[in-house]
């Protein structure tokens, strides 16, 4: 089951009062593979990124953010309307093998929890039984899959710049 948390707790500075913590994975013929990343309210950003195709081995990069690129992120999850979404009619993931997706917020006084199976396409959101909600959730891990994976990348080149 998917859980909405809400908590009432007073609130202090931004940056002290937010977390996000994102995980996609299934297991399958190459065992667990999994993508997961974790931004601290300190503005450390873990990632990890475990897949056994062709034996490679698992990725684990730590990354310290500016505080700019901390407030991007939060403008960018509370743009998206993540917290108004209510959860309680989607389905729990029929299976690790078929996949889950775990997104965990934490901005202010909100603190809010999803869980649901794996969203390949936008076809996959169309067919669910809260599209809205679903739209939502995609585009949001989407855009955040994408940023944590350029932060990453551009943090770890070796020639950043070429000659």
């Amino acid at each position: 089951m998917a859980h909405h948390h809400v908590l009432d707790e007073p609130s202090t500075a931004v940056h002290d009062d937010f977390y996000v913590r994102y995980y996609v994975g299934h297991r399958g013929r190459f065992g667990h593979e999994f993508m997961e990343f974790e931004l601290s309210p300190s503005g450390k950003l873990r990632y990890a990124n475990n897949s056994n195709y062709k034996r490679d081995d698992m990725i684990r990069r730590e990354v310290h953010l500016s505080p700019a690129v901390v407030e991007e992120i939060t403008r960018i999850i509370t743009d998206s309307s993540i917290t108004s979404i209510d959860d309680s009619n989607w389905n729990e993931p029929p299976s690790q093998e078929k996949g889950r997706q775990e997104l965990e917020i934490k901005i202010g006084n909100t603190h809010i929890a999803f869980t649901c199976g794996e969203i390949n396409s936008s076809m996959d959101v169309a067919k669910s039984e809260d599209p809205r909600g679903y739209q939502i959730f995609y585009y949001l891990t989407q855009d955040l899959k994408c940023l944590v994976r350029s932060l990453i990348n551009m943090h770890f080149k070796v020639r950043p710049i070429p000659k």
